[in-house]
């Protein structure tokens, strides 16, 4: 892929993630492990790369720690440039004291200067917390061929989940005549994915004017598009079809572990047209003993399983016992399930260790009463102990012994 240096892309990975409770007590949220072998962030760094897109900005904020030793240099993902590559921008002090990154625009407007050093035309907006696989240069030639200021990438969702998304209203040729951030009354069910190109000089001029705005939230939904669109400026819909999911809740990141298991979910990680890229674990080839049973799951290397694996996905260096059950879970590098202990419907985050014939979550047509089933989540280095049982929906705290 051509080096495009003209684009330079934003990718905001500052996210608290509250809403995944426990999984993101000591890691921001893009840095949540994902499919056995990768991280959420993984994804808009390979759509980067695989565009043609090497100058990239990672803003961070929240319990940067973990996510800034993943990112390192970048090499893994070929971002270790010497011109663009990968750059950490976290909030700093400047003149007049440390400054928290209010809102997303805000966050932009902190790092004018970084983008402003190289001069590009064209500045993508991306969020680190979702999973797909996009070509932004195909987006960039859209936002182009339309003398666009602002492009939007949108993704037609069921009208049921319309109010959690921006919705736009466009006309035929995909130009943007209302955008309305979470409505009530959703008037169309073409949702914002969060993917933003911008003409540089434009975006610019909004971030300053927005700075300066007293009462403003300082965010890209709320403020800076409403703006463009009042100020007449042409805005378009950039349509998206594929595979796409916000990992924001627990039962979406859940769900989305299980999709790379299903034959029916149009999201393929083998494809090699369309790599995703990620640090590996450097790991040897996962072991699985003679009575081991595993079926329909995604087991990832350093794995020793002995017991019973299915529909699950399974990540590096974890280890299953002997007659221990894991199904419909999501098990997280390191963690280890003692002998006899029962999974079910459960995320296990990393190195925690679930002790001999505990329980942890349940099959909901077993429950007399479904409607209290839940995802089960045991934060990371929990301990369950030997015959422990934790309910359906329960999170157990990092580091907390049951």
């Amino acid at each position: 892929m051509a080096h495009n240096n003209k684009i330079v892309a934003m990718l905001l990975a500052g996210g608290q993630g509250s809403r995944l409770g426990v999984l993101t007590k000591n890691i921001a949220k893009p840095a949540v492990p994902y499919g056995g072998n990768y991280r959420i962030i993984d994804f808009p760094l390979s759509n980067c790369v695989n565009s043609g897109i090497y100058t990239v900005g990672v803003l961070t904020q929240y319990q940067p720690l973990e996510l800034n030793d993943y990112l390192g240099n970048g090499q893994p993902w070929d971002l270790d440039r010497q011109s663009g590559g990968i750059h950490i921008l976290s909030p700093y002090e400047a003149i007049g004291g440390a400054e928290w990154y209010k809102g997303t625009a805000n966050a932009i407007y902190q790092n004018v200067n970084f983008i402003e050093k190289y001069d590009p035309e064209y500045v993508v907006i991306l969020s680190g917390d979702h999973i797909y696989k996009m070509n932004y240069a195909k987006m960039v030639d859209f936002h182009k061929k339309n003398n666009a200021d602002c492009t939007i990438a949108v993704l037609e969702v069921p009208w049921e989940e319309a109010s959690r998304f921006g919705i736009l209203a466009t006309d035929d040729d995909n130009k943007i005549y209302e955008f309305a951030e979470k409505p009530a009354e959703p008037k169309s069910n073409k949702a914002s994915m969060g993917v933003y190109v911008f003409s540089w000089d434009k975006l610019k001029k909004y971030l300053i004017q927005d700075e300066n705005t007293p009462g403003s939230s300082n965010d890209f939904g709320k403020n800076i598009i409403p703006t463009m669109l009042a100020d007449g400026e042409r805005m378009f819909a950039f349509p998206f079809k594929g595979y796409w999911k916000d990992v924001g809740t627990i039962d979406s990141l859940w769900e989305a572990n299980l999709d790379i298991i299903s034959p029916n979910v149009d999201l393929d990680l083998s494809d090699k047209s369309w790599r995703i890229y990620s640090r590996n674990p450097m790991a040897p080839p996962h072991y699985i003993g003679k009575n081991a049973v595993v079926e329909n799951s995604s087991v990832s290397e350093g794995c020793e399983i002995e017991g019973s694996v299915d529909y699950s996905v399974i990540s590096s260096n974890v280890t299953i016992e002997e007659d221990a059950d894991v199904r419909y879970s999501v098990i997280m590098p390191g963690a280890v399930i003692k002998k006899g202990a029962k999974i079910y419907y459960s995320i296990i985050a990393e190195d925690a260790v679930i002790g001999e014939n505990a329980k942890v979550g349940e099959i909901p047509e077993l429950l007399e009463k479904p409607e209290e089933w839940g995802i089960s989540v045991i934060g990371s280095n929990a301990k369950i102990s030997d015959g422990g049982s934790v309910a359906p929906g329960v999170m157990i705290k990092s580091g907390e012994e049951v």
